[in-house]
């Protein structure tokens, strides 16, 4: 992960993560599409509800938490998921408390063994102040937290 600055000054975070979990393409494909359960076992998530579906275009609207030491502040993000079954998920804002919001999974097979390669990046800037070096540190933690949140939820292939 790392932080540079935007066109505008502000501070971006650009977040590439990955790891490898049991679970067959299609059932982490099943899981990272089921956006009415993504606050089920994301941290800082309160909730995700599917707003539209039309084909392969799903708009999706959540609800968290960022925390940054003592603070909180609730972000409501309004998504356009973009499904390219069955290997890619790119996710890009509509509205919401962020200046940008991208991400994307990306799932491939292991090759001669079960199990998926799951590769998570993103671009996000906030709209709000994030304290220098602290902030980079507190989005890391929390993306790790994530990340370790959703790999937890795939390996449990239910």
């Amino acid at each position: 992960m790392e932080r540079v600055v935007g066109s505008d000054g502000g501070k971006v975070y650009q977040i590439t993560s990955s790891g490898t979990v049991a679970a067959t393409p299609t059932v982490v494909w099943r899981i990272l599409t089921d956006y009415n359960h993504l606050a089920d076992y994301l941290p800082n998530m309160k909730s995700a509800r599917v707003v539209s579906r039309n084909g392969d275009r799903v708009i999706v609207e959540q609800l968290g938490i960022a925390r940054f030491l003592y603070f909180s502040r609730d972000i409501r993000l309004v998504v356009q998921v973009h499904e390219r079954a069955p290997n890619r998920i790119d996710i890009s804002m509509i509205d919401g408390d962020m200046k940008a919001y991208r991400a994307s999974w990306e799932l491939s097979p292991l090759a001669g063994a079960a199990g998926t390669k799951v590769v998570y990046n993103a671009t996000i800037e906030p709209k709000f102040d994030v304290p220098g070096i602290i902030g980079l540190s507190v989005v890391r933690k929390d993306i790790a937290r994530m990340m370790a949140a959703v790999f937890l939820r795939l390996d449990r292939q239910e």
